[in-house]
C-alpha cells in the first residue's frame, strides 16, 4: 500500500463532468490499495471571475477580503468531488486549508506555508477515507484565511506530501508529462520518463509552464518524488526526482524558451567600482526584475552594460536607464524588445564538454546571430531575435537528437 497525494488543477475539475472523471480516477487508485489525499484547485476560470467581481467593487481590493473571497473557489470543488466519491460508495471527507489546518504566515495573497497538522488527515486515511483538501489556501496564527498566490495548489500538494511523507505526489494537468520542448513548436518533441529537480527548476524558471517554481523548490528541498500526469488520458507521466548517480544522465534533457524578454544596453559609462549598482539600483527600486547581465570594457576605456528585463517592464526600465545614463555621462542608450531567450538544460553537462560550442555552431549554420550568452552548471542560455525562435529550437532539438532517448555530441 502506498500513500499518494494527487493534485488536480482547474482544467481537470472545470466542469461537473470532469469532476466525475476525477472521482473515477481517484477510485482506481483506492482500488489498487493506495491511501489517497486529493488536492484540488478552483474550477477553471473561477478565481479570475471572483477577482473581477472584487475589482468591480473596489479597484484595489483589501488583501484580507480578497483572500476571503477567492478561497471560496476551492471550497466548491472539494465539496463536489467528495460528493462524487461518496456517490460511488467511497467514503470521503473534504477540508479547507484552515480546517486541516495549513498554517501560513500573514502575507495575504502571497502567504508562505509554515507547518501542516496532519493528525486529522492520518486519522481519516486510517479509517479508509479519501481526504480532499482545498489547495492554494491556509490560515495564519490569528485564524485569518490566507492564499498562497498563483499556482499555490501545486505548492499545497507538495507540502502535504512532504508533511505526510507520501510515497509520491502526482500533479494531474492537461498535459501528459514534461517534454523535451514545447510540442507546439517541435511536433516530434518527446515526453521525458524522468527529470531531476534541478533540471525541472531550470525549465520552470526559463518558461516551461508545466509546474510552478515554488512547488519544484519545495519538492527538491524535502525530496518529494513528483510525477506530472494527464487527467484526461492514462499514462506514466514524467517522474521528477533527485539525480540518480547510478544512471548516466543524458547530456541535454530539454530546451526551454522565454518570449517575455527585452534587452537594454548603455554604452560608454565610466569603468569604475559601483557602476553596476548605479545603473541597476533604480531598476531594482522600481521592482523590475533583471535577468541576464553582460558587462565589458570598450576601446575608449568606458564600459558597455547590457541586461534583460521582462518585456512588460521594458518602457519603464528604458526610461529609468536613460535618466541614470545621462547623470553618468554615458555615450548611448538603446533597447530591443524583439528578442527571446533559448536555453539548453541538462545535468549531463557537468560531465560532458562541447555542449556550448555545438549549440553555437548549430545557430551559426542557421545564420542566427547571438546577442547574449549566459551559462550555469546545467544550463546554457542565449538571446536571439524573436523571429528566429522556432527555427532555432527545431534546429537545436534535431542537432542534440532530443527526439530519441539517447543523446550524442558527435
Amino acid at each position: 500500500m502506498a500513500l499518494i497525494v494527487q493534485k488536480y488543477g482547474g482544467t481537470s475539475v472545470g466542469t461537473v463532468e470532469r469532476i466525475q472523471s476525477v472521482a473515477d480516477r481517484v477510485l482506481k487508485s483506492v482500488q489498487r490499495g493506495d491511501s489517497v489525499v486529493v488536492v484540488v484547485s478552483a474550477m477553471s476560470g473561477e478565481t479570475n471571475r471572483l477577482i473581477e467581481m472584487a475589482r468591480s467593487i473596489q479597484s484595489e481590493p483589501a488583501p484580507r477580503e480578497l483572500d476571503m473571497l477567492v478561497a471560496t473557489g476551492e471550497q466548491v470543488t472539494i465539496a463536489l468531488l467528495s460528493m462524487a466519491l461518496q456517490q460511488r460508495g467511497q467514503d470521503a471527507r473534504s477540508y479547507t486549508g484552515a480546517q486541516v489546518p495549513v498554517l501560513t504566515d500573514s502575507e495575504h495573497t502571497k502567504a508562505r506555508i509554515k507547518s501542516i497538522n496532519t493528525e486529522t488527515i492520518k486519522s481519516d486515511l486510517a479509517a479508509g477515507r479519501v481526504v480532499v483538501v482545498a489547495g492554494f489556501q491556509g490560515v495564519d496564527k490569528h485564524g485569518q484565511i490566507t492564499t498562497l498566490g498563483r499556482g499555490g495548489s501545486d505548492t499545497s500538494a507538495v507540502a502535504l506530501a512532504a508533511a505526510l511523507k507520501a510515497d509520491e505526489c502526482q500533479i494531474y494537468t492537461d498535459v501528459d508529462g514534461v517534454y523535451t520542448t514545447d510540442p507546439r513548436v517541435v511536433p516530434k518533441a518527446r515526453r521525458l520518463d524522468r527529470i531531476t529537480f534541478e533540471e525541472m527548476l531550470e525549465m520552470a524558471s526559463l518558461g516551461s509552464k508545466v509546474l510552478q517554481i515554488r512547488s519544484v523548490e519545495f519538492a527538491g528541498k524535502y525530496n518529494v518524488p513528483l510525477r506530472v500526469m494527464s487527467s484526461f488520458e492514462d499514462g506514466p507521466g514524467t517522474l521528477i526526482t533527485l539525480e540518480d548517480e547510478n544512471v548516466e544522465e543524458p547530456v541535454i534533457s530539454g530546451i526551454a524558451f522565454h518570449k517575455d524578454e527585452a534587452q537594454l544596453t548603455v554604452k560608454g559609462v565610466p569603468d569604475s567600482p559601483g557602476i553596476a549598482y548605479q545603473l541597476l539600483g533604480p531598476i531594482g527600486d522600481a521592482n523590475i526584475e533583471v535577468d541576464m547581465i553582460l558587462q565589458n570594457v570598450g576601446a575608449d576605456d568606458g564600459a558597455d552594460f547590457t541586461f534583460t528585463v521582462h518585456r512588460a517592464d521594458f518602457d519603464n526600465a528604458l526610461k529609468l536607464l536613460r535618466e541614470t545614463a545621462e547623470k553618468l555621462g554615458a555615450r548611448e542608450v538603446s533597447g530591443n524588445h524583439n528578442i527571446v531567450k533559448i536555453s539548453l538544460v541538462g545535468v549531463g553537462m557537468r560531465s560532458h564538454a562541447g555542449v556550448a560550442s555545438k549549440m553555437f555552431r548549430v545557430l551559426s549554420d542557421e545564420k542566427i546571430n547571438i546577442r547574449m550568452i549566459a551559462t550555469s552548471e546545467i544550463k546554457i542560455s542565449v538571446v536571439i531575435d524573436d523571429k528566429y525562435l522556432e527555427l532555432a529550437v527545431r534546429a537545436l532539438h534535431d542537432a542534440f537528437e532530443l527526439d530519441t532517448p539517447e543523446v550524442s555530441l558527435n
